[in-house]
């Protein structure tokens, strides 16, 4: 027995030993997997394949393995935009690229800053004597925006194309909150801060028509100009002004339609557009599939192309997103992470800052912590610039006060320069209920705020004496950082809003210009010459697992759920699916009260970063439950 049992140890030392070791070589080969990077031998002669499923952003969010893998919703695709232009700029002197091909297939859109950059690439790709192609199953304002500067744009036979402009609905709850006796009590300054009229009137007042129709008007312009120059043949007038009679005219034949009234050039399925590509930039030798032809995708590709790392550093801390307190982001602007990257570069030796803006602003408390990491920067007597991308507005404008120059685009948004805060009572609800509050009071705020029995008028004039403080705080901040009196900042705040041409006029600006523009000013004020200077992007440390957990969530659907479907009907009905999350945000940002907001809420959702809503999740990062949720219920259900 002793022999047995001896033996019997040795078996299951062997057997704890093996499971050691395959557990090793199990997370050895899991972290090998997420650690993958981009291979740079993936580059080959042929076409720069670049798919933009998704979104293009400013900045892409960082993906939550375990959240993603358990969630039921598909992840939506992010593509950088400066990614993007990186890769155009270098295929355009690279010979191994023959031509450029832009899938559009799953593109959602983004904001119109980052497609107008975009098109200026490809550009700059056709003006090397390289063809650009892009190929999609429906084109809509985004898409034209990117595809008039192809050299051959692609349809499917079963798609369309079509052009809408600018503009469209809000969502107001006046109403809905008076049949629930909930009270929204606003707390603002100025006539144009439109933020709060959703929850307190049932339509749009005329101050915030004409301030928005000045900015959609704008907007259109710059719009019809870039897409017109690039493609002389669009018969805009015709595709806007009578669409009905547009359609009819190709019998009800939407995809020939879009050829007659010159949106795209050619009809073709995957298969056909694919030889045509073949033709152009070769044949794929590893694949015999239709419609193959020899390409190199665009992360390979990039971290082929790499990027330089000689001369003197010029950091770039990116604020993308709703500006919210904590240590929420990338994508979204926290506060205190941001801050804390401002304060980690003070010991890097930079030469100079530039602050890119993408963010239609949220928090004061969290905007104002991220100035005054910005302005230790601008102590230390080195160059800070600020550029704007899409959206500089509210909490985005007071973040760049710090900046000595501000570079901006003429389709930018920016403004807003005002503040305000909503915070439901429930006073009357409950009296229905017959539930009622009483108390003994030691003072005045004894008790306060009482969300139940209703705010005294000493914390309603208190309240109101916070935000008009805060107020006067960014009226000064302005002021002092655009050297213009407090009168003139009071009298284009309040508020309102307004694109890139109109607030350089107004002197919130400095000169148009983009990223690039900025970088190349704080070198040169740093006294670095071109080719003796490199940008450092603060805090860019892309998570590796990223494109893998995307791709094991989303499969093939790698731009969001049900992205590829192309008719009209589709478009309809996928429109209609983000109604739902478009008033749980709402609901969230009347229940969830997070303070004083310096937010840009009239600002257009299609202008953002994201031109479709991603899933409604709170700053902290939780789903909306309990009365957010029953609000979003009782609107949409």
């Amino acid at each position: 027995m002793s022999f047995v049992g001896k033996v019997w140890k040795i078996l299951v030392g062997i057997k704890d030993g093996l499971v050691l070791l395959f557990m090793l070589l199990f997370f050895v080969g899991l972290f090998a997997i997420l650690s993958a990077r981009p291979n740079p031998g993936q580059v080959r002669d042929g076409a720069l394949l670049i798919d933009l499923a998704g979104i293009v952003v400013e900045e892409k969010s960082v993906l939550d393995p375990i959240e993603a893998l358990l969630s039921r919703s598909t992840p939506i695709g992010e593509t950088r935009a400066r990614d993007v232009v990186r890769a155009l700029d270098a295929a355009a002197a690279d010979d191994r690229v023959k031509a450029v091909v832009i899938d559009l297939t799953t593109f959602l859109g983004g904001g119109q800053v980052h497609l107008t950059d975009i098109g200026d690439a490809m550009d700059r790709v056709r003006k090397a004597k390289k063809p650009v192609l892009t190929y999609a199953v429906g084109y809509a304002d985004d898409h034209m925006l990117i595809a008039a500067h192809a050299s051959e744009v692609w349809l499917d036979p079963q798609g369309l194309a079509m052009i809408a402009g600018p503009g469209g609905n809000n969502l107001y709850y006046a109403g809905l909150l008076e049949k629930l006796s909930i009270n929204a009590r606003v707390y603002r300054v100025g006539e144009f801060k439109s933020a709060v009229e959703p929850y307190t009137r049932s339509t749009m007042s005329d101050e915030a028509r004409a301030n928005i129709g000045g900015l959609y008007g704008s907007l259109w312009e710059e719009w019809q100009a870039n897409v017109t120059k690039a493609r002389p043949k669009l018969a805009l007038a015709r595709v806007t002004g009578d669409p009905v009679a547009w359609i009819e005219s190709s019998g009800g034949d939407l995809a020939k339609a879009a050829v007659e009234g010159g949106l795209v050039d050619k009809l073709g399925d995957r298969v056909q557009f694919g030889a045509r590509v073949a033709e152009l930039a070769g044949k794929d030798p590893w694949s015999k599939l239709p419609g193959s032809y020899a390409s190199s995708e665009l992360a390979p590709y990039l971290a082929d192309i790499g990027q330089s790392r000689s001369g003197k550093a010029i950091g770039v801390i990116t604020i993308a997103g709703e500006i919210v307190d904590g240590e929420a982001g990338p994508g979204i602007a926290g506060g205190t992470r941001i801050a804390d990257l401002l304060d980690e570069a003070l010991d890097d030796d930079l030469a100079a800052l530039v602050v890119r803006v993408d963010s239609p602003g949220g928090s004061v408390t969290a905007s104002e912590e991220i100035r005054r990491a910005i302005q230790r920067h601008r102590d230390r007597k080195i160059p800070v610039a600020v550029s704007f991308g899409n959206i500089a507005a509210s909490g985005g404008y007071w973040v760049s006060m710090p900046g000595e120059r501000i570079f901006a685009q003429p389709e930018t948004i920016t403004g807003s320069i005002g503040v305000f805060a909503v915070v439901p009572t429930f006073e009357r609800a409950a009296a229905r209920l017959g539930v009622t509050s009483d108390g003994y009071r030691t003072t005045e705020l004894s008790g306060q705020p009482d969300f139940v029995g209703g705010f005294s008028p000493t914390m309603d004039t208190l309240l109101q004496t916070s935000i008009s403080g805060t107020y006067k705080d960014f009226l000064a901040l302005v002021s002092k950082a655009r050297r213009l009196p407090v009168e003139r900042v009071d009298a284009i705040a309040q508020g309102q809003v307004w694109d890139g041409g109109t607030a350089r006029q107004l002197g919130l600006v400095d000169e148009f210009g983009g990223l690039p523009d900025a970088l190349a000013w704080a070198a040169a004020k740093a006294g670095a010459k071109d080719g003796e200077w490199h940008a450092v992007y603060l805090g860019e440390r892309e998570a590796n697992y990223d494109s893998l957990i995307r791709q094991l969530v989303a499969g093939d659907d790698a731009g969001g759920p049900s992205v590829q479907n192309g008719d009209l009907f589709a478009m309809t009905a996928m429109r209609s699916e983000h109604l739902g999350a478009r008033i749980t945000q709402d609901a969230e940002r009347l229940l969830g009260t997070r303070g004083v907001q310096a937010f840009c809420m009239a600002c257009p959702a299609s202008v953002l970063s994201q031109a479709a809503p991603r899933a409604v999740t709170t700053p902290a990062g939780k789903r909306p439950e309990g009365a957010l949720a029953l609000l979003a219920w009782l609107v949409g259900g």
